[in-house]
């Protein structure tokens, strides 16, 4: 399995960047996607999910309703549209995958078996 995390730069507060999650070696369909991040000093906190077949979706409350999650089942990618963006919002961006996750536990890191190398978001105010 190898989720590849792609398009993150370094951008001023309230412009948009869009992150991508290229998928392969599982079933991408039935897989859940996630995104999370990483700031330095700081925990690994979870951004957005995706479950799998792409109905249900899950943000975190520091990012709603400026971050959106979708997904393309027929390139096995997962995007994170990302507008407004603030400074507080720099960290290393992950995704990560799993298959057999239950919705309860998608805000949780320890759920997803499969993770990404990370993208770097920097926001300049």
């Amino acid at each position: 399995v190898q989720l590849q995390a792609y398009g993150g730069g370094l951008v001023q507060a309230g412009d948009s960047l869009r992150l991508s999650c290229a998928a392969s070696g599982l079933t991408f369909r039935s897989s859940t996607i996630g995104w999370f991040r990483q700031a330095p000093g700081k925990e690994r906190e979870f951004v957005a999910t995706i479950f799998r077949g792409g109905s249900s979706l899950a943000y975190a409350d520091s990012v709603k309703g400026r971050f959106a999650i979708s997904r393309d089942n027929a390139k096995n990618t997962v995007n994170l549209q990302m507008n407004s963006l603030k400074p507080e919002d720099t960290a290393v961006y992950y995704c990560a995958g799993g298959q057999s996750l239950i919705w309860s536990s998608m805000k949780s890191a320890q759920a997803y078996p499969y993770w990404g190398q990370g993208t770097q978001v920097t926001v300049s105010s």
